[in-house]
């Protein structure tokens, strides 16, 4: 049975008194039930990694770059990220596609350069307005998930978990209905199951797209959302446990 699963992307915010009094909350009160991943700023994350030292919360970057070194000024590599304590990595998040024109080739360079480091990649997938306005969510989705399940092999993608975020929801105070967040992925969870049954079973499959306490026990009653990729209620150290404790 898939453990639900909380992830806190804190985005380009922090500093180090928000970092220890968020951090601390969480770490005394994240429920036991629920498995709860932070990913603050790179800067942070070698305090963010001490503050955890000993908990169950586990500690995640951002961003990659798909080389392990060399000439690549202000870039973060996977082999970098663990040695900064992390454990996870999202890829392709919709912020990393519109404003820094990621295509899905770089989604999957991330996602071997993490799996060869020893990280967990959050492959991040999700279609925007206008695509799902002219009717395009599937196909955009099913583009965007294939880039990685056609360049992987299923142990790779068992190591993998996967978030659905409609950019259209992501800031903006709109949630796609449980019904049409369930629809979506139960869509991806089929695209899974024609690569392998049992990868299909297995695997994490996230929301994300403006998660609160308030719509958090409704969404992961849906049978096919595993937990949440939540952006800013992770800021708030009671909202965020609300949304790990749905209960």
């Amino acid at each position: 049975m898939r453990r639900l699963l909380v992830a806190g992307n804190w985005k380009m915010n922090a500093s180090k008194v928000m970092l220890n009094e968020l951090l601390a909350s969480i770490v005394e009160n994240a429920p036991q039930q629920t498995d709860v991943v932070v990913f603050p700023p790179a800067p942070y994350l070698m305090a963010a990694s001490d503050k955890l030292q000993g908990s169950a919360v586990k500690l995640g970057g951002q961003n990659i770059n798909p080389n392990d070194s060399g000439a690549y000024t202000g870039e973060i590599s996977a082999s970098m990220m663990i040695d900064c304590g992390c454990e996870a990595v999202l890829v392709g998040h919709s912020e990393r596609r519109t404003l820094y024109a990621e295509t899905d080739a770089d989604v999957l360079a991330k996602t071997e350069a993490a799996l060869n480091a020893g990280l967990i990649p959050y492959v991040c997938i999700g279609e925007t307005l206008a695509e799902r306005e002219a009717n395009q969510t599937e196909a955009v989705i099913e583009q965007q998930i294939n880039a990685v399940l056609n360049g992987l092999n299923v142990q790779q993608l068992a190591k993998c978990v996967f978030a659905y975020e409609p950019v259209w929801a992501i800031g903006t105070g709109k949630t796609a209905s449980p019904e049409q967040a369930q629809q979506v992925h139960a869509f991806i969870r089929g695209l899974l199951a024609a690569k392998d049954e049992k990868l299909a079973l297995n695997s994490h499959v996230l929301y994300g797209g403006s998660v609160k306490a308030d719509n958090a026990k409704e969404l992961f009653a849906q049978q096919d959302i595993d937990g949440g990729l939540v952006g800013g209620a992770s800021l708030k150290a009671e909202e965020f446990l609300g949304i790990c404790n749905p209960a």
